[in-house]
Formats: structure tokens, sequence, C-alpha cells
């Protein structure tokens, strides 16, 4: 299903959970004013044109930490992942 990996792709880029990353997708399909699955139809497509870009990374985060109302997406979610 489109939106469980859009999700994933969420997940690795921002990072944070499952819970997050599919608050964050509702949360944008809500403020578009456009469905979910379309929502995460685009994730995925800019993820196959751009792949694990330096810009989708920041500005996946950057969407998150606004979702969550904080300067660091990465406060109170650890993913689990070592950054490097």
């Amino acid at each position: 299903m489109v939106i469980d990996q859009a999700c994933g792709m969420v997940m690795v880029l921002a990072p944070c959970r499952r819970g997050p990353a599919t608050n964050l997708l509702v949360d944008i399909s809500r403020q578009c004013n456009t469905s979910l699955p379309d929502v995460a139809a685009a994730v995925v497509a800019a993820w196959e044109e751009e792949g694990d870009s330096p810009l989708m990374q920041r500005a996946l985060r950057r969407l998150y930490a606004e979702d969550r109302g904080c300067d660091s997406p990465l406060t109170d979610e650890p993913s689990g992942r070592s950054r490097s």
C-alpha cells in the first residue's frame, strides 16, 4: 500500500517512529486539502526521483519538527538508528 510505503520513507528520512510519521502525512493531507493516498503517492514519487537526497531529508525533518512544535525532530523520538 502506498501509504505504508510513504510512512516508511518518512520514518527513515525524518527519522521518527511509525505513529508520528503517519500523523505527519495525515496533517499534510489536511493542510493541503488532498487525500492521504495522494500525499503518500507524492512522497513516494519524490523519493523515486530524488532518492535519499539531503534536500528531501531536510524537508521531512523540518516538517516533522514543525508538526511536533519543536526545534529538533529527534526530541523524544529515538529511531534506533545511529547518526553519522
